[in-house]
């Protein structure tokens, strides 16, 4: 499933107060995304391909994403409850939903863990 681009003025709007679009009469300029803008997009329509029209991740969804999205990372936690365990940590209002916002909570954790050890790494290297 290729990810649709969505134009650079998309990715703006959201950052543009909607009486300053409105009070542009020019025509807004299309161009290629940034790779941070693009990696937005990524995570917003991988959230939106697994979740549907619903707006969360249910619990069998969650799991499907977990597996086809971080099957390493559930492999290395070498437990077959992880991604149920992860789940009731992301479901804070217990309703058997994951909401965009826990989603992204969840991208973000992972990525500060992956960065810490990336730092860890580095440092590492520069001690030989």
């Amino acid at each position: 499933d290729a990810l649709p681009i969505l134009p650079r003025a998309v990715l703006h709007s959201f950052f543009l107060s909607s009486s300053l679009l409105e009070a542009s009469s020019e025509p807004v300029k299309m161009v290629v995304p940034s790779e941070l803008e693009q990696a937005m997009q990524t995570i917003m329509l991988t959230f939106h391909r697994y979740s549907g029209d619903k707006g969360y991740l249910n619990r069998d969804e969650f799991k499907n994403f977990m597996e086809k999205e971080y099957s390493e990372f559930l492999t290395n936690q070498k437990d077959p409850q992880a991604a149920d365990k992860i789940m009731k940590d992301l479901d804070h209002c217990r309703d058997g939903k994951v909401v965009f916002h826990s989603f992204f909570s969840l991208i973000a954790g992972l990525t500060i863990a992956c960065n810490d050890y990336y730092v860890a790494q580095m440092k590492h290297k520069g001690k030989r």
